[in-house]
């Protein structure tokens, strides 16, 4: 499986990808922090995937998805943004309702 299939796996797999920096226990970079934060506060359910530990990943998603820095968030698969977006969404309630929307369509 090639690592643009291999993305594709994983944002069919799982409702909200968060693609960051470490992990959401152990970011490595404070925009992936912010992003992880932001998500929990507003009650998502995410998959985070540690771009750092799958150099293939790091060095293809900035392709694949058309945005060149990381944390990327996905949501139902498709590309939302990054940290400023996210935290904006968060601002706004927007993040809880698109999580909320997700869960609901997940059950």
């Amino acid at each position: 499986m090639d690592v643009n299939e291999r993305i594709k796996a994983v944002l069919a797999e799982h409702g909200i990808v968060l693609f960051m920096k470490g992990t959401p226990q152990f970011p490595m970079c404070g925009f992936s922090s912010r992003a992880a934060q932001a998500l929990t506060e507003a009650g998502a359910h995410f998959h985070a995937v540690n771009v750092l530990a799958d150099p293939e990943v790091r060095a293809a998603l900035p392709h694949y998805a058309n945005w060149p820095t990381f944390p990327q968030l996905f949501i139902q698969g498709e590309l939302i943004g990054g940290c400023d977006i996210v935290e904006d969404l968060k601002a706004s309630g927007e993040l809880a309702r698109m999580a909320a929307d997700v869960e609901g369509a997940d059950s």
